[in-house]
């Protein structure tokens, strides 16, 4: 039951979302982007959408790929099981506009289950929307709205734990 790898990066979730996909896998999917509105997060087996309440305030994804299967996480504030595959064995956290915040090599290519996990969404958004209040009750500049979101005393936070399950069949192309 021990962890194999695990990486780590903050991502700005622009337009409320931070992807993971495939390094391979370029398109989309509207569909899963719209699930991920409700589910927090979805996707359609390359691309996985985590839905921040907030645009502007960095995240914290971590991935972490087991050896054997893992219980969801009883603390967090919501888990939803995740199948992911990678046919390189590389995965991309993206920023819609700015792009890429960071890759990671997976211990090989193939289809990996699992589950996402988040905490500190509620309190990151409530934080955000009274620093907009005050923005505009105080009038902030720019940098002044800069400042206090680098302030936010509470992490928000997503959590994929994977674990491989078979290799990608081959001629898979979606």
């Amino acid at each position: 039951m021990s962890i194999i790898t695990e990486y780590s990066t903050t991502a700005r979730p622009d337009r409320r979302i931070v992807e993971v996909y495939d390094s391979d896998a370029y398109l989309g999917d509207d569909e899963a982007l719209k699930l991920s509105r409700t589910e927090v997060v979805a996707g359609n087996g390359y691309h996985l959408y985590l839905h921040s309440l907030q645009p502007d305030i960095e995240v914290q994804v971590t991935i972490r790929v087991w050896e054997t299967p893992q219980k969801a996480p009883e603390d967090a504030e919501g888990t939803v099981p995740v199948t992911l595959e990678s046919e390189t064995g590389q995965l991309v956290v993206n920023q819609f506009t700015f792009g890429p915040a960071g890759m990671m090599d997976l211990p090989r290519p193939g289809v990996y289950d699992g589950h996402a996990a988040w905490s500190g969404r509620d309190a990151t958004a409530a934080y955000y929307d009274t620093c907009l209040q005050r923005a505009v009750d105080e009038q902030w500049g720019a940098e002044q709205i800069r400042a206090a979101w680098k302030q936010c005393s509470t992490a928000e936070q997503y959590t994929l734990d994977l674990w491989f399950v078979r290799e990608s069949e081959p001629g898979d192309d979606d």
